[in-house]
């Protein structure tokens, strides 16, 4: 994709990633809306069968249908309701206010139907305690939804969280990869030989200590689907720390990490194979070299991530596309999507000036503080 300039002169190609969230078979509204609202209405029949009056059927089933339509209206309201964390109390009150509106509209246009003039609808007794009525099946209406999808997401979050920690298995193996292609091998072990040439054992010494600490880090670590940054960062630096040595002062290293984010959770290995991907098509690019920088910032309950790297110009579809397509990239956006769901966003960006920018942003969920605990609590 050829870079294109904005309303303020800024050129460049951005990718945004949507992530949806997964089905997992849970009955939808009106698989539940339809048949509970027919047995509703075929109780409220067999009470009437006493009676045996055609009438009574006919003004019950205005009733039942008017209630029915009220509860279909009621529908958005609750989902808005739902998008803000309100607690049980206060959803509950804002509830009861639009069943006792929407009841009593309800109740007039029901008594409307059934008596069928203004002036015996609002002379009726009864009236005060129909809309009562309404208002109260109404609220339970209401009441059970959110239940519903309460325990909705709840099953959504439990298959989540069960996928998450499937695949940390699998992202241990994954970064054993990424860190183990032939280039990062090739490069590394050809690194170490040159320095052993120059005569410069210290410095072979040191970038194979760093190369056996990673991977005892790869080997050893826990396998666990959320990791504290702080945890993130220190391998992520050890894995800097070999490239820095092979690529010398061609490759600068900044670090500018919130000290509130430092606990946040994270999947493990996440910036590994950016960084990688950053070095192999960024600096590494560079006769002159150039920086990576990564940025952290947690505000408004999310962890935004930043990592940017200098690099050639991207001049056309061919390395934009590269980049976007890259193992280790896909493997991070399907890790996220299996993680959060849809409450994620992967972004690239290639500036006018060259390089990369890749935000990533999720939820901020503290790490456990408990020796062994791998649960998060927000």
């Amino acid at each position: 994709m050829r870079p294109t300039e904005d309303e303020h002169h800024v050129a460049w190609d951005r990718i945004r990633i949507v992530l949806k969230r997964d089905e997992l078979g849970l009955p939808s509204f009106w698989q539940l809306q339809l048949p509970g609202w027919a047995v509703f209405y075929l109780v409220g029949v067999v009470t009437l069968l006493p009676y045996r009056k055609a009438e009574e059927f006919r003004n019950q089933g205005i009733a039942y249908a008017m209630m029915f339509l009220a509860s279909c209206i009621l529908r958005p309201i609750c989902r808005s309701l739902l998008r803000v964390s309100f607690s049980w109390i206060a959803f509950g009150l804002r509830a009861l206010a639009w069943s006792t509106a929407i009841g009593s509209v309800a109740t007039f246009v029901t008594e409307l139907a059934i008596l069928r003039v203004v002036g015996r609808v609002l002379s009726d007794s009864d009236l005060a305690v129909n809309i009562l009525q309404f208002s109260v099946v109404l609220f339970l209406w209401c009441t059970l939804y959110f239940g519903i999808k309460q325990w909705q997401r709840a099953a959504q979050e439990r298959d989540r969280l069960l996928r998450a920690e499937s695949e940390a298995r699998d992202a241990h193996l994954s970064a054993l990869r990424y860190q183990l292609n032939p280039h990062f091998l090739f490069n590394s072990l050809n690194a170490v030989s040159t320095l052993v040439l120059k005569g410069d054992a210290g410095g072979a010494t040191r970038m194979l200590s760093q190369i056996a600490s990673l991977l005892r880090v790869s080997l050893e670590g826990p396998i666990v689907s959320g990791i504290p940054l702080s945890q993130e960062l220190d391998f992520a630096k050890k894995y800097l720390a070999i490239e820095k040595i092979r690529l010398g002062d061609r490759l600068q290293v900044a670090f500018d990490i919130a000290p509130e984010s430092m606990d946040a959770s994270i999947p493990s290995m996440l910036l590994q194979p950016l960084l990688e991907n950053a070095v192999l098509h960024g600096v590494g690019q560079l006769k002159q070299g150039g920086t990576i920088a990564v940025q952290t910032q947690a505000e408004d309950h999310r962890l935004r991530i930043v990592v940017k790297n200098s690099g050639p110009l991207q001049n056309g579809a061919t390395n934009s596309g590269k980049n976007a397509r890259g193992i280790g990239l896909a493997n991070t956006v399907e890790r996220l999507k299996r993680v959060y769901g849809p409450d994620c966003e992967f972004a690239l960006l290639w500036p006018e000036s060259g390089g990369c920018e890749l935000t990533i942003q999720v939820p901020f969920k503290k790490i456990a503080t408990r020796v062994g605990e791998v649960s998060c609590a927000q």
